[in-house]
């Protein structure tokens, strides 16, 4: 049906934008969530998440295998992807090649955008800043980036947020 690519720096309101449009659809939503709670603050991110979403809402949490998540959602459901970001960042701490990412991301996109119902996915653009001095840092960003144009490729749409204000893309 469609695909949405909500793209944004860190608390630019990605993540609102993406439950605004869920909650307008006339269907079940399924999110599916890539973060893991590796410390303290990031468990505390993922239940500020938890609590934002309606509580009929299914999750399923999943930070590494995005397209079995995305078999898991029935086909008439909407499904909410939050986030790109975390699970290319939970793909390299596995020990993926940048080969392996993009294949992945080639093929989870465009199964999201073949999707009977729509999906919404949420990405952070990272690249805007200056360059990282570090390889593991500047490896990220360029696939991250390369990822975000493979979605936004397949995505009917793509949105960027910043400061809370949504530009069409």
């Amino acid at each position: 049906m469609s695909l949405s690519l909500i793209l944004g720096g860190v608390r630019s309101g990605k993540s609102r934008l993406g439950l605004q449009i869920a909650r307008s659809w006339q269907l079940p939503v399924v999110v599916i969530a890539t973060a893991e709670p590796l410390d303290e603050e990031m468990a505390a991110r993922i239940a500020r998440h938890r609590a934002e979403r309606p509580t009929d809402w299914r999750t399923i949490e999943e930070p590494i295998d995005l397209s079995w998540a995305l078999d898991q959602a029935p086909d008439n459901t909407g499904v909410l992807i939050d986030c790109l970001t975390l699970w290319v960042s939970n793909l390299i701490g596995k020990g993926a090649s940048d080969e392996e990412v993009l294949r992945s991301s080639a093929v989870v996109a465009g199964s999201a955008a073949e999707r009977p119902g729509p999906v919404v996915a949420i990405s952070n653009e990272v690249g805007w800043g200056i360059v990282p001095d570090n390889a593991l840092a500047r490896r990220y960003s360029e696939l991250l980036g390369s990822v975000n144009n493979e979605w936004s490729r397949a995505a009917q749409e793509s949105l960027l947020v910043v400061a809370g204000r949504t530009v069409r893309l």
